[in-house]
Formats: structure tokens, C-alpha cells, sequence
């Protein structure tokens, strides 16, 4: 068994240090491997790392300071004064032992939360632009579907409360979509200078026409000039100050929008309007293709990064009017999960009984379009769970796309269907998610071999 711990007092000088002795030497006499990480008056010390935070039991937060506790979310934690650490180390190594193993939804938050630490580069900064457009897109889709109730085009008669709206969820929160992915974009590449470049880009992007792709191009400009001119603009300390308020907005908002306006928007228009255009005259193998491609992308790596990259596709195309690959996105992410729930409940005997009542939790998790609720099961034996999940999640995205099946919102499993309007083909889209569910335990019934 092994446990980290983390030792820090209010001036963080001496109880810090002998906290962490304490808890050490009685860990050692228990046979217990532990690691202590000081946060004392010079800063962290012996930091612990997100390998050595996974392979913990549990986490000994003995603080009389505030400890940020976000990189052990999923993990069993024992918060006691840094001075009952001093004085009963022993106890304290022994009640951390007798904490519970985390369940699966546990589990699935700490993969979350470490993956979402782990991103880095390009992949980081577009995920950071992702995450902050969503609930823009998860409120403008659904009050767009709310408007459709008083019927298809009854938005547009002024005045009535179908075209308010369509006014909130279209004229408003699309509309800020893409300014809101470049500007976050940028500020993750370059911090606070980043925003108004990023903003202004994005702005621009959906003015000329440029969209989604437009708005991640602009992002980058952006945020890569603000912070090239962050590291190359010296000033004397008197005037410092001006340069993240005058200089550095002023100009890099200049180079990036003289960039969307005469040199990048018009070809980046052209390749949106090429791709918007061949989408919609998607039909028969073509669209069955996409959405396998785009279920089986789903499945690949359960959250990960091409995972991320379906995902993210379908969502940008939600601001164009198409709703098609969002849907099959979805159906594909919920069905590992709820194939893996499904399978111990078909075939008992190839599960563990650890499995079999994490497969309980596996139900809530795909319903709510958790993919990662299936990494557990995939770890612990990949070679027969990867290729049956991806085989199901792109049956589910085919069949998805061949029912021309439409999702208006992102985000939100099943708990969006009842929603008027949300989904388009209902009846087909529960099809194709009950499909690929039910291949997807079947195959896991036929490759997984008996457990004792």
C-alpha cells in the first residue's frame, strides 16, 4: 500500500518539516511506502507527481494553511491539524490506511483531472478555448430548440416569444462563439495580454465569414503575437507599466486583425465553406463512413485526445446549422460505458466482482455521456475492451448519421432528449445508441475470457 501527504503550517518553518519526519518514520515502521510533499515558507518541496498521486491509496493533508485539493479529486483524503500529525503520526498512517478505495465515478474524475493537467502545447490552449465556449453553445442550442416549439419558422414574427428566443439563444449566444474560443485560445498562450487580441480576431473570424476553423486560426495568431511581443518589448520600469494596457493589446489586436481581414479570412472562409458545403450533401456510405470514423474516434482513447478532436469537430459545427455529426458524437461517447455496464450484467462470470459493481456506476456515467467511465475497464484489460468499444461506438455513430439523427446540444446524455426539439429523429437516435450498446457487450461476452 502506499500514500502521499502533504505537510504545511501558517508560517511554514518548523511544524511544516516535522510533520512531514513524523508521518515518514511512522510510516516506515508500518512497511507503508509514503512520500510527503512540504509546502513551507520556501515554497513546494518534494513534490508529489500525478504517477505517485494515481498509485496512492489515500492522501494525508495535514495543514494549517489552505491546501489546494483539486489534483487528488477521486482520492480518499484524511485532513488533520499539523500538530496532531507531530503528536500521533501512527494513528493518523493507520487511519489513512483504513480509508475506502475510491468507486468508479471516483475513479473517472481523477483520470479527468490528470489528463486535463497532462495537456500541453496546441492541444492544451485549443481544449482551453473549447472549454470556455460550451456553455455558449449548450445554452444557445437548447433556447434555439425551446423557440422551435411554437413551430419551425415561428421566429419570425417580431414581438412573439418565439423570436425572443431565437434572439437569446441565435443573435446572442452563438454569436459570441467564436469569439469567445479564439479569445481563450489566445489568453491560454499568452495569459491577460492574450484576451482582447483574441476577442477582436474572433470577432472578425465570424464577421468575414471565416467561422469555427476561422476563430482557432485567430486564436493562435493571437495569443503567439501577444506573447512574442510580451518577451521582445523592453521598457524602462517607470514606463512597464503601459505595456500590458497600451502596447501589447494595441498592437498584436492590429497585426491579428489586418491578418483576418487581408491575408487569412478569405482562404480560411473557403475551406469552411468547402467543408460546410460537403456536409450537407452527406448521404448514404458517405455519411455512414463519417460516423463510424467519427464513433470510432469517440472510443479510441475514451476522452483523450482523439477523442477531444471528434468531439470538438462536431462542435463546431453546431454555429454553421449543422447538427448531424454532433449527434453522432454523442451517441458514440455514451455507448462504451453503457456496453461495459451492460456486459456484466449479461456475463457475469468474465467480470470481477469489483467490476460488476463498478458496472453500476458505468450505467450513470454513459447516460450522462461520460466516455471515460470505460477506462478502467480498459485498463485492466485492454486488448479485449478497446476493440470491442470502438467497434460499438462506431456502429453507433454509422447508424447515427444514416437515421440523420440531429443534437442541438453538446453536452448532457439522455438528460437532453426530452427536451422539444433537441434531438431530430428521435425514435432513430436511441436506436443507434441501444445498437451500439448491445455490440458493444456482446463482443466483450465473446472476447473476455472466465474469471475465478
Amino acid at each position: 500500500m502506499k500514500l502521499v501527504a502533504i505537510t504545511s503550517c501558517p508560517t511554514g518553518i518548523a511544524h511544516t518539516y516535522m510533520a512531514a519526519e513524523a508521518l515518514e518514520n511512522a510510516a516506515k515502521k508500518k512497511g507503508i511506502t509514503l512520500k510527503v510533499e512540504t509546502q513551507g515558507s520556501v515554497g513546494v518541496e518534494n513534490e508529489l507527481t500525478a504517477e505517485e498521486i494515481r498509485e496512492a491509496h489515500a492522501v494525508i493533508i495535514a495543514a494549517g494553511a489552505n491546501v489546494s485539493k483539486e489534483r487528488f479529486a477521486g482520492k480518499a483524503i484524511l485532513e488533520v491539524e499539523v500538530a496532531q500529525a507531530i503528536k500521533d503520526a501512527g494513528s493518523i498512517i493507520e487511519r489513512a490506511m483504513a480509508l475506502e478505495k475510491k468507486d468508479l465515478v471516483q475513479q473517472v474524475e481523477s483520470i479527468k483531472q490528470e489528463r486535463s493537467g497532462e495537456r500541453t502545447g496546441f492541444y492544451k490552449h485549443l481544449m482551453s478555448g473549447v472549454s470556455f465556449m460550451l456553455p455558449l453553445v449548450v445554452a444557445g442550442g437548447l433556447i434555439i430548440a425551446l423557440s422551435f416549439v411554437f413551430g419551425i419558422e415561428a421566429f419570425k414574427e417580431e414581438g412573439t416569444l418565439a423570436a425572443a428566443l431565437m434572439q437569446i439563444g441565435g443573435s446572442a449566444a452563438f454569436a459570441l462563439m467564436v469569439p469567445i474560443l479564439a479569445g481563450y485560445i489566445s489568453f491560454s498562450i499568452a495569459d491577460r495580454p492574450g484576451l482582447a487580441p483574441g476577442l477582436i480576431g474572433g470577432t472578425l473570424a465570424a464577421q468575414v465569414g471565416a467561422g469555427f476553423l476561422g476563430g482557432i486560426v485567430a486564436g493562435f495568431i493571437a495569443g503567439y503575437t501577444a506573447d512574442f511581443l510580451k518577451k521582445v518589448i523592453r521598457l524602462p520600469k517607470s514606463l512597464e507599466g503601459l505595456k500590458p494596457i497600451l502596447l501589447l493589446p494595441f498592437l498584436s489586436s492590429l497585426f491579428v486583425g489586418i491578418m483576418m481581414i487581408y491575408v487569412i479570412g478569405v482562404p480560411v472562409k473557403g475551406v469552411s465553406d468547402a467543408l460546410i458545403g460537403w456536409l450537407q450533401n452527406l448521404s448514404g456510405t458517405n455519411a455512414l463512413l463519417l460516423g463510424a470514423i467519427l464513433g470510432a474516434m469517440m472510443a479510441f482513447d475514451m476522452g483523450g485526445p482523439v477523442n477531444k478532436a471528434a468531439y470538438t469537430f462536431a462542435v463546431g459545427l453546431l454555429g454553421s446549422n449543422i447538427f448531424e455529426p454532433q449527434a453522432a458524437v454523442m451517441a458514440a461517447g455514451m455507448t462504451p460505458p453503457l456496453g461495459l455496464a451492460l456486459a456484466t450484467l449479461l456475463f457475469k462470470n468474465k467480470f470481477s466482482a469489483a467490476e460488476r459493481e463498478a458496472g453500476k456506476a458505468a450505467w450513470v456515467l454513459g447516460i450522462s455521456f461520460i466516455t471515460e467511465g470505460a477506462i478502467p475497464f480498459a485498463a485492466a484489460d485492454p486488448i479485449r475492451v478497446v476493440p470491442s468499444i470502438i467497434t460499438g461506438s462506431a456502429v453507433a455513430g454509422a447508424l447515427s448519421m444514416l437515421f440523420k439523427a440531429t443534437l442541438r446540444a453538446p453536452h448532457g446524455g439522455i438528460f437532453v432528449l426530452p427536451i422539444p426539439n433537441a434531438v431530430g429523429n428521435l425514435g432513430g437516435y436511441i436506436v443507434a445508441i441501444a445498437a451500439g450498446t448491445i455490440i458493444t457487450a456482446l463482443l466483450l461476452g465473446v472476447l473476455k475470457k472466465k474469471v475465478d
